[in-house]
């Protein structure tokens, strides 16, 4: 039973419900023309294993379970899938509901159909938390396998459209969930997928049963409609094929009328009423080629007006999933506004099949591979996501974001082309490119101007990627990224890089830790037969799989570096090594004093593993401890901050001795509070003084009071050291209209 098979029971099997499967078979098998007769065979010989599996099964509206396989199977062969994909159409529900497994499908029909049917197998034996999470793992089963065989989507898209079909043979109180799943999830697949017909389907069956009484009325709306327009209608079609039989191009002309879900949402999206709505007819031109496609528009434009801007070429720049036709609108009889597509039958059959297409063209060109790439890249980079997240609400999040293709076109400094989704930024494009242009993106321009990174993408930009070798991704991208690749490359290398930095850090504390009881970390070499069992029986006591992971644990604070180094000294002392006195006496004896030779040195660089506590805001040259938080890597606090004192009474093993390098590898931010007496010019007086001390101002807050005599302004500063800071503080202090310059304290 697929996502949305309905429940079902065991009775006794009558020879109507015989006679019931048998003429729906003899439905299948009229619809297999474009097959072998050996193909034909193998689909019938899968159908009689399916129905003696299901034998006795019946679906919610009484007929027997076997009908809903063969009209997955019929779905399918419309699009022209191939034998194997009609066998696991007819087997799709095999495994889970009829104690049918992997094995004996692969010895009774090959792998190749097993496989497609172990895709189409929901996750039902894994306990979930929620049913979003449950729906989300399956989703990403059914994604990855389609990645694989994108038969696999086709076939699960066919089962979905049959159960939406008979839907309403379901309660009543599912009809809300399954139809929201299938706007949600199945809609935009087949839309992304190009199944055009599908996609239309699915969205008014799921409005039909979402929003029944809005369904009725619009029905009976679009009814009136169609009567009253009959007239225009039939004119337009008359006047056309005058048009063209007197231009001399042979065309299909077919009438179109919008779905019954685009009018509704339409209607709520701009706020119309029914009689607003006014492309809801429209006509498709099928030509012999692509020059005729534009021909044809030109003789559409010198027969009725065009109204401006709604000319779309999806010829020249199609849409991602390889749409293609040139739309134009124009003002027919009495002022009636009328939608023209004009396509080739090529492009006819990608626009009603879409990946389902390259099946139909394989049947009459077998060397052609242009329809199998369509949609490709979309699946190839949802691959890539879930093979770098591995939680499955997280790998929900990225593909949701990636499954509404409302697409801008941007070109690469070559003029390449490249579709994005609407409000995609820079960033997105350089991920787009590759993850290493995007990882060292640094600076971007667009159409030859310098922008943001976070700018957002336009029609027609063209943008140039700057990069530098030793730039790294900023979490701060993760707030304005939009497409799922771009999120998931950063924080997959944000979470590397932290691992990295927090086993570095956990390096230096565990070399701190082994100092202090006598024994030199370089001396205790992993490469050594003696010293390797030693790790060995250390990460037994630690339950760590690594060293790495050990280490990367002690920086992380999940491990005591202290406890860690006792427990080495217990090991060496019991294989006859004994800690240096000369060592041990030397880091002990300074361990309190002002500096300290054991103390973990810092210089700015050690990256994420290592945080500048926000309530007190460290800076070179203050006094300072650090605080091993459970996960949260070193916590580094002035040696006077509240919070530190509070932390270091509850909690004080996890303090370890910290100081400062003599060269700090980067400026430091702390804050400012300046009260000035308020006056034209003043804020601008303290940026240029604070300027001029060489202190980069990262935020400036004025507070929401009304400006009074006496103002405060509080400045966020980047300085060097506090020494930097007693010198800009003076340069501020000097500048007219300040009374008073304070370094900001919490709370102050």
């Amino acid at each position: 039973m697929s996502a949305l098979d309905f429940p079902i029971a065991n009775v006794t099997s009558t020879p109507a419900a015989a006679n019931a499967a048998a003429a729906s078979f003899a439905a299948l098998t009229a619809k297999l023309d474009y097959m072998s007769a050996e193909d034909v065979n193998n689909v019938r010989t899968a159908y009689r294993f399916a129905d003696e599996a299901h034998l006795g099964q019946i679906r919610n509206g009484g007929l027997p379970y076997i009908t809903h396989p063969i009209a997955v199977a019929q779905q399918c062969a419309e699009w022209k899938l191939d034998a194997q994909a009609l066998m696991a159409a007819l087997l799709h529900d095999a495994i889970e509901d009829c104690g049918v497994t992997k094995p004996e499908l692969i010895e009774r029909f090959g792998a190749p159909v097993a496989e497609l049917v172990d895709g189409l197998t929901k996750l039902e034996k894994l306990e979930f938390n929620t049913r979003e999470e449950n729906q989300a793992e399956s989703f990403r089963k059914m994604l990855l396998a389609m990645a694989r065989d994108v038969r696999v989507i086709l076939i699960k898209l066919a089962d979905r459209s049959h159960n939406m079909r008979t839907l309403s043979d379901v309660p009543r109180s599912k009809w809300n969930r399954i139809s929201r799943e299938t706007l949600d999830i199945y809609a935009p697949i087949a839309h992304r997928l190009g199944l055009n017909a599908t996609y239309r389907e699915l969205q008014d069956l799921a409005f039909q049963h979402l929003y029944p009484w809005r369904y009725a009325t619009l029905t009976k709306a679009l009814a009136r409609a169609r009567g009253r327009r009959r007239d225009v209608i039939k004119r337009v079609q008359s006047e056309v094929e005058a048009a063209f039989a007197s231009a001399g191009i042979q065309v299909h002309i077919y009438g179109r009328e919008k779905a019954l879900y685009s009018i509704y949402r339409k209607m709520d999206e701009k706020h119309l009423s029914f009689a607003q709505v006014t492309d809801i007819y429209g006509f498709r031109i099928i030509v012999a080629s692509v020059t005729a496609c534009y021909t044809a528009m030109g003789v559409l434009h010198q027969l009725y007006k065009p109204l401006p801007g709604k000319f779309k070429d999806y010829i020249a720049i199609p849409k991602v999933n390889g749409y293609q036709s040139l739309h134009t609108t124009l003002v027919g009889p009495f002022g009636t506004n009328i939608e023209f597509q004009m396509r080739t039958e090529a492009m006819h059959i990608v626009a009603e099949s879409g990946v389902a297409a390259h099946w139909l063209y394989k049947a009459t060109d077998p060397d052609s591979d242009a329809s199998q790439r369509l949609g490709t890249q979309w699946l190839q980079s949802l691959l890539d996501i879930q093979q770098e997240t591995r939680d499955a609400a997280e790998f929900w999040d990225h593909v949701k974001i990636d499954l509404f293709p409302d697409a801008v076109y941007v070109f690469t400094p070559k003029s390449q082309i490249m579709a994005m989704p609407r409000g995609a930024t820079i960033v997105d494009f350089a991920y787009a490119i590759h993850s290493d242009v995007g990882h060292r993106a640094v600076a971007a321009k667009v159409n030859g101007e310098q922008v943001p990174l976070r700018s957002e993408l336009h029609n027609g930009d063209v943008i140039e990627i700057i990069t530098a070798s030793v730039s790294s991704p900023n979490p701060a991208w993760l707030g304005f990224v939009r497409t799922g690749k771009a999120r998931s490359k950063i924080r997959h290398h944000l979470k590397t890089m932290a691992l990295s930095e927090s086993q570095d850090l956990g390096e230096k504390m565990l070399a701190q830790a082994l100092r202090a009881e006598g024994i030199d970390r370089e001396r205790l070499s992993e490469d050594d037969d003696a010293h390797h069992a030693t790790w060995e029986k250390i990460l037994r006591f630690s339950g760590n799989r690594t060293r790495a992971e050990l280490l990367t644990d002690i920086g992380l604070g999940k491990r005591i570096a202290s406890m860690i180094a006792k427990r080495i000294v217990t090991l060496l002392a019991e294989t006859g090594e004994k800690p240096d006195p000369l060592l041990m006496s030397r880091e002990r004896y300074t361990a309190h004093e002002s500096i300290s030779q054991g103390a973990l040195v810092l210089d700015g660089s050690e990256g994420a593993s290592v945080k500048f506590a926000a309530c007190c805001r460290p800076i070179p040259g203050d006094a300072i401890v650090g605080y091993l938080g459970r996960g949260e890597g070193l916590v580094v606090h002035t040696d006077d901050c509240a919070v530190a004192k509070k932390l270091q009474h509850r909690d004080s093993e996890r303090f370890i001795a910290v100081d400062w390098s003599d060269e700090p590898t980067r400026a430091f931010e702390t804050g400012l509070l300046v009260t000035v007496t308020n006056g034209k010019g003043v804020l601008a007086r303290v940026a240029s003084a604070l300027a001029a001390a060489e202190a980069d101002i990262t935020h400036v807050d004025m507070g929401q009071e009304p400006a009074q005599d006496a103002t405060d302004l509080r400045f966020d500063v980047a300085v060097r050291d506090r020494i930097h800071l007693a010198s800009v503080m003076r340069s501020v202090k000097r500048t007219p209209s300040v009374l008073r310059v304070q370094r900001a304290k919490p709370g102050v």
